[in-house]
């Protein structure tokens, strides 16, 4: 009863409880600045400096939770979104969890995803993967396949070990997620095609309890992605290569440019993403740029 109490004036939070993308999922709060204790036993955790409740899910259930109304945020898989198939706002991607929903069959047995049409598939994503044999079995007919028409495709669900079932005789072809393809290549498997590409996602209910809150929370999460992948980058560059080193370094919306006390230079502040940094310093010192100076971001809003 004193839980409950407890949830009465707090946001609703739903994150996985384990999984591909339960630790990430973490450092992602952390670096939030969402502070909370969770006890081993209790999948409910009260934020210490937010009016926030984290709820720890299975990350499948969380689209449900948020298209209900049940809790106002969460983080899953755009997967999971799509195959619940719950009305929710997907605010953005959080850039991690990035993974394919792949057909897989047993190697050298199968080259096209038609083949399998009749045959028998096991998934855990059963919606989506009746989405896709019910595509391909209109384009086989020529487009005249009867709509409600039953599928002749057997898809059967289990929870988990996807990639056995081939082997055990279940099924002649599966549809799973695979990120590095270790697992399946180790059950014998090969990708036939890809079903649908995903990654993590923040998505908001929308009747949130608290929506003022909800954007608090979503402005920060954007600045720790921002941080993650952006870093600054400060220079100096004659004010006649400025608009040549600008459009090098546009920055997020636009670049800072301050005077010098030389009026022939100016010096350029510019938000540039991390990965590309190496080639875009060589870009602004064939351009003319000095005293290039780059810094990390440890957080900020966007």
């Amino acid at each position: 009863m004193d839980l409950v109490n407890h949830l009465t004036d707090r946001l609703l939070f739903a994150v996985p409880k384990k999984g591909r993308l339960y630790q990430q999922c973490l450092d992602l709060l952390q670096g939030a600045d969402i502070k909370f204790n969770r006890s081993h036993r209790l999948d409910i955790a009260l934020s210490t400096n937010l009016p926030i409740a984290l709820v720890f899910l299975p990350a499948a259930d969380i689209p449900r939770f948020v298209g209900e109304g049940r809790v106002s945020l969460g983080i899953t898989g755009q997967d999971q979104v799509a195959e619940s198939e719950m009305d929710v706002h997907e605010l953005f991607e959080l850039g991690f969890g990035n993974c394919k929903l792949q057909v897989q069959a047993p190697e050298g047995t199968v080259k096209d995803p038609r083949e399998l049409i009749g045959k028998n598939v096991v998934t855990s994503f059963t919606n989506l993967t009746e989405k896709y044999f019910r595509a391909l079995e209109s384009e086989a007919a020529n487009g005249a396949a009867v709509a409600g028409a039953p599928l002749k495709t057997r898809i059967k669900h289990v929870g988990g070990s996807v990639e056995a079932a081939c082997a055990l005789g279940v099924a002649d072809g599966i549809v799973d997620l695979v990120e590095s393809g270790e697992t399946m290549r180790a059950a014998g498997l090969e990708a036939i095609s890809t079903v649908f590409e995903t990654g993590a996602v923040l998505i908001a209910s929308k009747t949130p309890s608290h929506p003022e809150l909800v954007q608090t929370i979503k402005a920060r999460i954007e600045g720790v992605i921002a941080a993650q992948n952006y870093v600054l980058c400060n220079y100096n560059v004659p004010r006649a290569r400025l608009e040549m080193a600008t459009s090098i370094t546009p920055g997020r919306r636009a670049a800072t440019v301050s005077p010098l006390e030389d009026p022939e230079w100016v010096a350029v502040s510019s938000m540039v993403r991390k990965k590309n940094i190496a080639s875009i310093m060589d870009q602004l010192k064939e351009n003319g740029a000095e005293d290039i100076l780059v810094f990390n971001i440890s957080n900020c809003r966007v």
